[in-house]
């Protein structure tokens, strides 16, 4: 993780010099108009990121979408330790997942801020839990990793934001969001968890109403309910949203009995989209929140927006996207940006490489996934113990991943074109390359691939971007195997750029190692803006495995090289490029 430090760093230098709107927080943030500004009236566009998976658990972060909803996680650990090991498993998920050094991190790569997406279980009990009957009992358990939050935010001088994400009886039919109990009574089902939702809003907005770097209150996370049809079962087609509209606005009473300051945040039905009979509204601190995921970064993909911006004059902000690739990212960003919006990640760490830190998946976490997915035996207790103990060591952010190409392309690439080298390279009398080490940068300006994005949401467009899911979230493919990582599923006219030093200028042997496809193929190379012939890689060459193919004597300034390697035709896999003095 040093070295993650040290880029972002440098990252985080060049960010306040690019992003005058990363200033540091200055009094309450306001809607003012169309835009948000801090307390000097001056426009501020939240770059944010979510904390999922700290105070609620979603199954696919952890690789077990089988299980479902928290409650049921926490169900199946009980059933291979038992009820002692699993309180105190989740006691430390709470203390290693979300820490001080994971919101410094954050800053250094450029973010101003955090939405913290909560689960009310960790502020008070559940409705048929209480003691008391219509009483709400309060629990410091949340309020405490709320109040630490807060401090190492107001440390790094970055905003945070309230999302209930997990509301007292859960606010959709996607369970998992809210950790739904879908045999119990929902949120739109019983007064009594209404009532606990607009007391708890009440006792945050309490606690927290003299807190400038709370950024707002994002009061209710992606309803998906059907009012007028319980066969809508997304909320997206909707008319009225009568019950939605009504709680929002009694929430936003109770808090402004207590809190005039901060910036109230709604978000329509349909997973926070569909805002059919919501306004007029009824605050006049109020911001538009919507979700993206999956579609097409176009100005069509969120006019509908934009014009309820221009209509009520009130300001827009991006509370969810992500889960992409970078190029998705950067397009994205750039989209919103330009017309002022200021959005939120999500999330920061989980079990994949589409974020900036990556848990890692080991075997003996792997064969817990077994078990739970039917294809392993059951763990002893003192295996699962073992390997529930490695997990939460894991979840630290010392022993992430970190995707730097994540970071780059959610801040610098937005603001450039420019391509920076992913490891610095030095070559004397020989050097090597890894081939997924290519330079940091944007599509078509540091590779090229075919496939760049997952359009998931859009029908009849069925790309995913890197097909392999390893090392990096760029649409170049990327596998692994015991030797390490390397490009496969290498289309026609695709190519990586490299970046690199030479400490004498000369002619050297520019090795590429190489396995043929099941197609005979053809690379070239592109040095310094010069191309360089082909050579072709029969289809035969397949029964060689990995090997070297040269080109001979390539003169090799002193200084800064660029070189991109071409795949003419595909029909290979590429590990690595080696130079060798003449």
């Amino acid at each position: 993780m040093k070295k993650a430090f040290k880029y972002g760093s440098v990252a985080a230098m060049l960010l306040l010099v690019m992003l005058p709107s990363l200033i540091y927080a200055q009094g309450y943030l306001k809607a003012s108009g169309k835009i948000i500004t801090d307390g000097n009236g001056k426009k501020i566009i939240l770059r944010g990121m979510g904390l999922g998976g700290w105070m609620l658990q979603e199954g696919y972060m952890f690789k077990v979408s089988n299980l479902g909803q928290q409650h049921i996680i926490r169900q199946k650990i009980e059933e291979i330790t038992d009820a002692d090991y699993t309180a105190k498993f989740y006691d430390r998920w709470l203390a290693n997942n979300t820490r001080k050094i994971d919101i410094d991190s954050m800053r250094s790569w450029g973010f101003n801020s955090i939405r913290l997406p909560m689960h009310f279980d960790l502020y008070t009990l559940p409705v048929d839990q209480e003691p008391v009957a219509e009483k709400n009992t309060w629990l410091e358990k949340g309020f405490a990793m709320t109040d630490s939050l807060l401090k190492w935010c107001k440390a790094n001088k970055m905003y945070l934001i309230l999302d209930l994400h997990a509301t007292p009886g859960g606010q959709g039919n996607d369970l998992n969001i809210s950790d739904r109990y879908p045999d119990k009574p929902s949120l739109w089902d019983s007064k009594a968890n209404q009532d606990k939702m607009i007391a708890l809003w009440h006792k945050l907005a309490e606690r927290y109403a003299n807190e400038p770097y709370i950024g707002g209150y994002d009061i209710i996370n992606e309803p998906n309910w059907g009012f007028e049809s319980t066969e809508d079962k997304r909320g997206t087609n909707e008319t009225k949203n009568a019950p939605l509209r009504q709680l929002m606005v009694d929430i936003t009473k109770s808090i402004r009995e207590v809190d005039k300051n901060h910036i109230i945040i709604i978000e329509g039905n349909g997973f926070g989209n569909n805002y059919k009979g919501i306004f007029p509204l009824w605050d006049n601190n109020t911001v538009i929140s919507f979700h993206k995921y999956g579609n097409f970064n176009t100005q069509q993909a969120i006019q509908n927006f934009l014009n309820i911006s221009q209509q009520y004059n009130v300001p827009l902000w991006l509370g969810e996207s992500g889960e992409n690739s970078n190029t998705w990212f950067t397009e994205a960003i750039s989209l919103v940006e330009s017309h002022d919006i200021g959005w939120s990640w999500w999330q920061l760490k989980k079990i994949g490489i589409n974020n900036p830190l990556e848990i890692k998946l080991t075997p003996s976490y792997q064969t817990l996934l077994d078990y739970w997915s039917g294809k392993g035996p059951k763990p002893a207790k003192t295996d699962a113990e073992a390997a529930l103990n490695e997990f939460l060591n894991n979840i630290k952010l010392e022993n992430n991943i970190y995707h730097k190409d994540v970071t780059d392309a959610m801040f610098r690439q937005v603001h450039t074109t420019a391509t920076v080298p992913f490891k610095k390279v030095t070559v004397s009398s020989k050097a090597q390359i890894n081939t997924v080490d290519y330079d940091l940068g944007r599509q078509r300006y540091a590779y090229f691939d075919k496939d760049t994005a997952s359009y998931q949401y859009t029908p009849g467009v069925h790309t995913q971007g890197n097909r392999g899911r390893t090392y990096r979230n760029d649409g170049v493919d990327i596998k692994a195997d015991e030797n390490g990582y390397y490009i496969f599923s290498i289309e026609d006219g695709e190519w990586t750029q490299y970046t690199f030093n030479v400490e004498k200028s000369g002619n050297y042997n520019i090795d590429l190692d190489i396995m043929a496809d099941n197609a005979d193929g053809q690379a070239s190379l592109i040095l310094n803006g010069v191309s360089i012939q082909g050579i072709a890689i029969p289809q035969a060459d397949k029964s060689k495995g990995w090997h070297p193919v040269t080109f001979k004597n390539v003169k090799l300034n002193k200084g800064k090289n660029v070189l991109r390697v071409m795949a003419d035709k595909g029909g290979f896999d590429l590990r690595s490029v080696t130079f060798s003095k003449n």
